[in-house]
């Protein structure tokens, strides 16, 4: 494949990254406020590891199929519905995505003849200390519509489950809610997201629906005790958690997890249950309903979304949005509006990053220099402290532009510009003052600049912008058809390259411009110029 035919994906970043974050909010207004299931059959076909059994396979009643009659699943009358069948003539699910190709720019066949056990160990990567514009990739890849891989099957998922997990690992849920609901019909493997993350979203009776119209997805116990009080049907559920406790298919703590749920008069002046260290949406969810929630700072990123609800308080509230705009699951905008919403009435932590924000929002209000100088400082120093320095760009980069400053603060201003969609505006409207501005200002035109850092990392991002083609390292997959493996792989390099190893700096940089990802090549560049702890 040459690089003029993967100039197809140049527009996928720039265009797909808006709305691939924009996803996260768009569904915003239906917050947190579950109540959940889990169960005790077999473990999740997922490596995250905190899904619920949410079902099961068709249980047997003991003695049953004696005298040569044909063994057959247990009626509890609990989800009675008419069976769900498949269309195997649709699209394949490894297919369906968000973004189509008229959004992302990338090409529809970017897969190629990749095998989806590849791509989704790819997709299954270390995510740990991605940056915001690998994150905004990451995320176009996830979200896009493409034809399914070679090995791709009707009846099977591999790849659009890796992209929904690796979605939950980020905890962008709303992106994954929306991936699973394009679906024309839900496998157990699937259902197993949708209704945990339904759970999460506050949207579990649309998830009790499905099951109760596809009674062959076979809820277990918990689920159906849940989605029948969901319901209003309380006797049903009452009667489904009997059956499961005479045959055996309820833990003891699901038991007395369950009991207190349908009826907590019961159990008042009763001890609080130990949770288990790993609780799954469901238990979650119903640990809240019983009046014993469980803090989310220990519990996966996923799980930050029950502290959106406006229920919690509002330092809580701001630590969970903070958490989620960290992993682009959350748009910056959403955090502002928390750090606007009141005055904080203590100090330190979060609330030293409220009073920044705060203070930073009336000296761009009133004009004053000084003021301005002292809250842009103040709020810089905070919003680095939790590594949101590229989501403060997003929110004031462009409020910045333009403004009256002394040198040092129109110093910082560029730096926070460079960290902007506006980078290369901004670039050609500032006088570098020192080597490293020069070379930022370089990159962020493009060009590796005639000043060769002294700093490694940074002649390795420059080397980068000289260099011409495929690296070698990547040009096998692009000879084989495996361009979007490809891509996945650089992420992976430039994460590596990032940490130390210099050289897969350069290969990642070299191929994203290679292959038509300029915008890409330079906002990574620029973030790690400006980013770096050493600059």
């Amino acid at each position: 494949m040459s690089t003029d035919g993967c100039s197809l994906c140049i527009s996928a970043h720039a265009a797909g990254r808006g709305l691939a974050r924009g996803l996260a909010m768009a569904a915003l207004g239906a917050l947190v406020a579950l109540v959940p299931g889990a169960g005790v059959a077999e473990s999740p076909l997922s490596a995250i590891d905190w899904l619920s059994d949410s079902l099961t396979s068709p249980v047997t009643p003991p003695g049953n199929g004696h005298n040569g009659a044909k063994d057959g699943p247990i009626s509890t009358n609990a989800l009675p519905g008419e069976v769900s069948v498949s269309d195997l003539s649709g699209p394949l699910p490894d297919a369906i995505g968000l973004l189509p190709t008229s959004v992302t720019g990338l090409p529809s066949d970017l897969w190629g003849k990749s095998l989806t056990g590849d791509l989704a160990i790819w997709l299954g990567a270390d995510r740990a200390d991605m940056l915001p514009a690998m994150q905004d990739l990451l995320y176009t890849l996830l979200l896009a519509e493409l034809d399914a891989p070679a090995d791709a099957s009707p009846r099977g998922a591999k790849l659009l489950l890796a992209r929904i997990d690796t979605l939950l690992s980020l905890g962008a849920l709303e992106q994954a809610r929306a991936m699973l609901k394009l679906l024309p019909s839900q496998s157990p493997e699937t259902f197993r997201r949708f209704f945990d993350v339904s759970l999460l979203l506050r949207t579990e009776d649309e998830a009790c629906a499905v099951l109760k119209s596809s009674p062959s997805l076979s809820p277990t116990f918990p689920a159906r005790v849940f989605c029948l009080a969901r319901g209003g049907d309380w006797s049903a559920a009452v009667l489904s958690l009997d059956t499961g406790r005479a045959l055996g298919l309820v833990s003891e703590f699901e038991d007395a997890l369950l009991s207190r749920f349908l009826d907590p008069v019961l159990f008042e002046g009763e001890p609080p249950l130990v949770a288990p260290a790993r609780p799954s949406p469901l238990v979650f969810r119903l640990l809240e309903a019983i009046g014993e929630p469980l803090p989310t700072a220990g519990l996966p990123l996923a799980f930050a979304w029950a502290d959106l609800h406006a229920n919690t308080g509002w330092r809580t509230q701001i630590e969970a949005a903070e958490r989620l705009v960290r992993t682009g699951a959350v748009d910056p905008n959403r955090l502002l509006g928390l750090y606007s919403e009141r005055h904080p009435a203590a100090s330190g932590g979060v609330w030293d990053r409220v009073r920044a924000i705060q203070a930073l929002e009336r000296a761009l209000a009133s004009r004053d220099r000084q003021a301005l100088a002292s809250a842009l400082n103040w709020a810089w120093e905070e919003m680095a402290g939790i590594e949101l320095e590229v989501a403060f760009a997003h929110l004031f980069a462009h409020r910045l532009s333009g403004r009256e400053m002394d040198a040092p603060t129109r110093a910082l201003a560029f730096r926070v510009a460079l960290l902007s969609d506006g980078y290369e505006t901004a670039a050609r409207a500032y006088e570098p003052q020192t080597d490293r501005e020069r070379i930022a200002r370089a990159i962020a035109t493009g060009a590796p600049g005639k000043v060769r850092a002294s700093d490694p990392m940074v002649a390795a991002i420059q080397d980068g912008f000289r260099a011409d083609g495929i690296p070698v390292r990547l040009q096998s997959l692009i000879a084989g058809d495996r361009l979007g493996e490809a891509i996945l792989r650089a992420i992976a390099l430039f994460g590596s390259g990032a940490r130390g190893n210099y050289d897969e700096l350069t290969d990642a940089l070299a191929f994203f411009r290679a292959v038509g990802f300029e915008d890409l090549a330079r906002r990574a560049a620029l973030q790690l110029i400006v980013l770096d702890p050493r600059g």
